[in-house]
């Protein structure tokens, strides 16, 4: 990203950006069918401060991407024991909670199916590394792969309004698939 130093009038630029962005996601369903030129006029923007945040629009999305995949490798959530990786699963949904709109604007694109894998791969590998050291099994890779492939592809569901559950619903069921495999 172009900005170092985000003091409140640039941190309220980016997130107009980022906002604007989200929609025109929503309504292209692509990418790579999203313009510069558009999300400035939408956004009521010179493209001169576009560019003094960011370079394109693919490092828009990147950034939604980051935000993300900060929560998920924060070391401060080091995880040490079956409860860690539980709460673990607690700050994802109250994260996704806290950007539910963003997400459902940005998960409709046909893109989100890269971004979700690398979310799953950061978070299975979090897991996995906690699960090894307390649950011997010669399956634990497979169980924390067909873990997490659930468990994203029923946020996809849920954000793409494909689901008939809610955020809490798929939290507590979380934590039930968690248990059913690594009890």
């Amino acid at each position: 990203m172009k900005v170092k130093c985000l003091n409140s009038s640039s941190v309220k630029t980016r997130n107009l950006i980022k906002k604007t962005f989200a929609e025109l996601i929503n309504e292209k369903k692509q990418l790579n069918k999203v313009t510069v030129t558009e999300l400035v006029k939408r956004a009521q923007l010179t493209r001169s401060t576009f560019y003094t945040h960011y370079d394109n629009i693919y490092e828009v999305a990147q950034d939604y991407q980051l935000q993300t995949i900060e929560l998920l490798c924060s070391e401060n959530l080091m995880l040490y024991s079956k409860q860690d990786i539980e709460n673990y699963f607690d700050n994802i949904i109250q994260c996704l909670k806290d950007n539910e709109e963003t997400y459902k604007l940005l998960l409709a694109a046909d893109e989100s199916l890269f971004y979700l894998e690398n979310l799953k791969k950061i978070a299975s590998k979090k897991i996995y590394s906690a699960l090894q050291n307390i649950y011997i099994d010669k399956y634990l890779d497979l169980n924390v792969s067909f873990l997490m492939n659930g468990i994203l592809m029923e946020l996809l569901k849920y954000f793409r309004n494909e689901s008939n559950y809610s955020l809490d619903d798929l939290s507590l069921n979380m934590k039930k698939w968690f248990e059913k495999l690594f009890n």
